[in-house]
């Protein structure tokens, strides 16, 4: 695999990135990154446990638990690793639907992992919708989001024939670009961001070391971290405020891809920008039903910026960057919210943002534990939420035998921040999940179940051809032809 074994009779330094993660944790934002996949069919625990033995372990840092000293953090071998601990099964109460799934999820994003053995789990639930589903969670401090997607889908094959190494494992392991863009659709998609980010000095862009980050474009991202620190803080609304210890998730039902590429088209736009401009539609709405007053009104979404090339995305780790993202919650109109969601992040595909807060990120691994609160307050204050979108294979798959038929996840908010949104396509889908604090978003389907509509008026206005003559009213949120 990727990473060599470690010696059991040494310790490895962590990096200093992946130590930032491993300090960012407290009781109100746990460093989680949480994943659910629902299958078909039935999947027995022993099966789980066999593929997750072959193919999750053969990646050695799981088995290691993350020891932080205090004057540095390093990676241990667990020499009582016990697999039982992290691969469990459960059932749901009740009806065990889709909300008590949700309700679960939401348990396991609240509950903080042992921080004495390796930091994951798998969570297997049995007898959910004819089939079972699969909960997981993963500290940040082991890789980022990008990263861990990639090693979950190595779990899979593209046939119920589970095969001795996964046909995506294999793909990644032949490092051939060109392949692995073929076999996975839209991975590519996700690299574009990431390859205008860094158009130049690929040098950093294949290492992404603190050093040479430094080396490479010191001037440029010393600027763009002024300008990031110069931001000021994200407006006080319903999304702000003191947080508690729980946590609730929902998802919605997925979207047409193709139809999200339709209107993609139509707007001269990325899906990325429909779908986050759908999200802001979707916060809009909710906020204005919570009495909040938007006029003018622009929330900021930190958004996961990939620093890695597409051969070594299945690499441990951290090689992100963040950038900030305008959400123009006081725009009644979509398609202009969608005009200035896509406007901005142009914009962002130009700086040298990402690489500047992988920077700075690299900074706080080293610094006091002190600065390190002082530093992360700092930079959660301009944001609102986190937003992220990974593109996922565009073929059914399967883990141990059975059919996935949708999968989620969403990826820990830092400081302050406490709310989440998390968009991933997988096989002609595009899912949507929401995790929220449940002090500030107690019942996050209220958001969750507005972000169809919210995409529908901007499908309806491509299928149009002439939205610019269209009139909104500013009290509702429904479309509303001109008159006569």
């Amino acid at each position: 695999m990727t990473d060599e074994a470690p010696s059991k009779s040494r310790r490895e330094p962590m990096t200093r990135v992946d130590t930032a993660w491993l300090r960012m944790e407290r009781p109100t934002n746990l460093m989680m990154i949480t994943g659910v996949m629902m299958f078909d069919t039935p999947m027995s625990l022993e099966r789980l446990k066999k593929v997750i033995k072959q193919r999750f372990l053969a990646f050695p840092r799981f088995t290691q638990k993350a020891v932080d000293t205090g004057a540095a953090a390093f990676w241990e071998v667990d020499q009582d690793f016990d697999l039982d601990h992290h691969v469990r099964l459960t059932a749901l109460p009740g009806r065990a639907g889709k909300r008590e799934l949700e309700r679960f999820t939401s348990q396991m994003a609240s509950s903080p992992l042992d921080q004495t053995k390796p930091l994951w789990q798998f969570h297997l639930v049995e007898k959910y919708g004819g089939g079972s589903a699969l909960v997981t969670r993963i500290h940040h401090c082991y890789a980022d989001g990008i990263a861990l997607v990639q090693v979950l889908l190595s779990l899979t094959d593209t046939t119920a024939e589970a095969k001795k190494s996964s046909a995506l494992e294999k793909a990644w392991l032949k490092k051939d670009g060109e392949k692995v863009k073929r076999r996975f659709g839209t991975v590519d998609r996700a690299m574009k961001m990431t390859e205008n980010l860094l158009s130049k000095g690929m040098e950093m862009y294949r290492d992404p070391s603190l050093a040479t980050v430094l080396a490479k474009e010191g001037t440029d991202i010393a600027r763009e971290l002024a300008l990031a620190l110069s931001l000021s803080d994200d407006p006080d609304t319903v999304f702000k405020g003191r947080l508690g210890i729980s946590k609730r998730v929902a998802w919605a039902e997925p979207l047409d891809l193709e139809e999200v590429k339709a209107v993609g088209r139509a707007f001269d736009c990325t899906v990325n920008d429909v779908l986050l401009a759908s999200a802001a539609g979707a916060l809009r709405s909710y906020m204005l039903e919570r009495g909040e007053q938007l006029d003018g009104v622009t929330l900021r979404a930190t958004v996961p910026v990939n620093l890695r090339p597409l051969e070594h995305a299945q690499k441990l780790g951290n090689h992100f960057g963040l950038v900030f993202l305008d959400l123009p919650v006081g725009e009644h109109n979509p398609a202009r919210r969608l005009e200035r969601v896509a406007a901005h992040m142009r914009m962002l595909k130009t700086s040298r943002q990402a690489a500047a807060t992988f920077g700075a990120l690299a900074a706080v691994g080293m610094a006091p534990a002190g600065i390190q609160s002082i530093a992360l307050e700092m930079f959660s204050r301009k944001a609102s939420l986190v937003a992220t979108n990974v593109p996922g294979p565009q073929l059914p798959l399967y883990l141990g035998g059975c059919k996935i038929h949708e999968m989620m996840f969403w990826v820990p908010q830092n400081g302050s921040i406490g709310v989440g949104i998390s968009i991933m396509s997988y096989n002609g889908k595009v899912h949507f999940g929401l995790i929220g604090d449940a002090k500030l978003i107690p019942d996050p389907d209220a958001i969750i179940r507005r972000f169809r509509p919210e995409f529908e008026k901007l499908l309806y206005l491509a299928l149009m051809g002439s939205w610019e003559d269209t009139i909104y009213a500013e009290d509702a949120e429904a479309l509303m032809p001109a008159e006569e």
